[in-house]
């Protein structure tokens, strides 16, 4: 259960999950605005192994799969010790789940490298508190590669289909397991809400963000009267605005 934070406010640990292209980082944000939650984006920009990943999978997975990690690590750690609300743009747990393990699966990341890699992992992961509640944005390979070509990364246009449907299994392969161990309140898993995004458009049409942020308040705030109170509270500040 989310624990209360200084202010007054449930303190929360939000995650999203989700293939490239399927919509993180442009939810956290309008989820942190929403909310007041303070938002922790993936490392992507000043990624100093990203282009040449995309360039040479194979010489340079390692590299960015253990940049990735650590990041995160730190992050994570980061946000559970802090009071506030959190929302995390693509957890931890995705690292290993499908970006490495695809890269072995494929061949870009020989056995010794893989193994490693995991086992520092599991080291991490037994000291990470889970996040309160994993939002997985799933989507259809025509999306992502649409959404892709629409934000216009420069390293991203090389992505093949094949990859992003090799990603995509592992994913439903991953939530599957998460969703069964959430179901039996398994201690290192919490709420599971999955989000259908082929057909919405939560950026542009306010009514498709109404109805996940009203998705996210049942997962988080299930009792009645905290959805009335949540509920009055938002829109008397709707109306103060």
């Amino acid at each position: 259960m989310p624990s209360q934070s200084a202010n007054g406010n449930k303190k929360v640990f939000v995650s999203i999950a989700g293939n490239i292209g399927s919509g993180k980082s442009s939810l956290t944000k309008l989820l942190s605005n929403h909310f007041g939650w303070i938002p922790f984006y993936e490392s992507v920009d000043n990624n100093p192994y990203l282009s040449d990943f995309y360039g040479d999978m194979k010489r340079w997975s390692f590299h960015l799969q253990v940049y990735f990690l650590s990041n995160r690590f730190k992050n994570h750690k980061q946000i559970v010790e802090m009071p506030e609300p959190v929302i995390q743009d693509r957890s931890i747990y995705e690292d290993v789940e499908i970006f490495a393990r695809n890269l072995h699966e494929m061949g870009n990341m020989d056995a010794r490298d893989y193994e490693n890699y995991r086992e520092l992992f599991g080291i991490m992961i037994d000291y990470l508190k889970p996040p309160d509640l994993l939002i997985y944005l799933r989507a259809n390979v025509d999306t992502l590669v649409r959404q892709i070509r629409l934000r216009g990364r420069s390293y991203e246009q090389s992505i093949s289909r094949e990859y992003l449907e090799r990603l995509n299994a592992s994913y439903e392969d991953w939530i599957k397991r998460y969703a069964a161990e959430s179901e039996r309140s398994d201690p290192g898993r919490g709420k599971l809400l999955i989000i259908e995004s082929d057909k919405i458009d939560f950026v542009k049409n306010g009514h498709h963000l109404d109805d996940i942020i009203k998705n996210v308040e049942m997962a988080l705030y299930p009792s009645s009267e905290t959805q009335q109170n949540r509920s009055e509270s938002m829109k008397a500040s709707r109306l103060s605005k």
